[in-house]
């Protein structure tokens, strides 16, 4: 009975990895959808994942101080020769001054007009910083990095804020930009107001690598 059991759960486990790894948001209701791409992911095919449905991919590049997603500039170049519309993640790391953090983003992240607004990943909880005065002018800290980023791109940044970070921080509804929430196969409400993109699944299996896809759609 024990081993009937057993066998009937793994089963179950392996329709359900079957599943979530073929689930994307109906095109229907997100017309536009596309990917995260970064060193964890390998070498990526960009026309593959364009052929894939990929409308848009958004590359990992710099992070902190002085990291530096090491296939960033590879990525840059193969998604620009796909024609596939692009745009950069910065990791912010909170225990880092911003002025620190911008020149690292402007040192690798090209001025180009054609690019998708950059987008800010806030993740890492200032409360790992062991410091108070960190913790206390995170907003303000943040908000210098988000100024010279805006002004070395031309447009404002999009936040790419976690469930941990915002249930912390509470920054989504005190500075205003366009939101980037992360759930998977479940629509995120933790931020207090409407997303712009969502990280709906990071399973989706398709031909363009190795590696599963971190799936991103935009509100219609």
């Amino acid at each position: 009975m024990e081993v009937l059991l057993l066998v009937a759960l793994i089963g179950l486990a392996a329709v359900l990895w079957f599943r979530a790894s073929d689930w994307q948001p109906s095109r229907a209701e997100y017309p536009t959808q596309g990917a995260l791409v970064g060193a964890q992911d390998g070498a990526v095919d960009f026309n593959a994942l364009r052929a894939v449905g990929a409308d848009f991919v958004y590359l990992e590049a710099s992070h902190g101080a002085r990291g530096r997603d090491e296939l960033f500039p590879r990525n840059l170049a193969a998604a620009r020769d796909a024609q596939l519309p692009h745009g950069v993640v910065h990791a912010y790391d909170p225990c880092v001054p911003a002025e620190r953090q911008a020149a690292n983003f402007l040192t690798i992240v090209p001025r180009d007009p054609g690019m998708l607004p950059p987008a800010i990943s806030l993740s890492k909880l200032a409360s790992e910083c062991s410091d108070p005065i960190v913790e206390a002018g995170l907003e303000s800290e943040l908000t210098t990095f988000i100024n010279q980023v805006e002004g070395h791109v031309g447009q404002p940044v999009v936040l790419k804020i976690s469930l941990e970070f915002e249930a912390e921080h509470g920054i989504a509804v005190r500075i205003e930009r366009n939101l980037w929430l992360n759930r998977d196969f479940v629509e995120p409400d933790y931020a207090g107001r409407p997303w712009t993109l969502w990280s709906a699944t990071s399973y989706l299996r398709r031909e363009s690598g190795d590696t599963a896809l971190r799936w991103v759609v935009v509100q219609p």
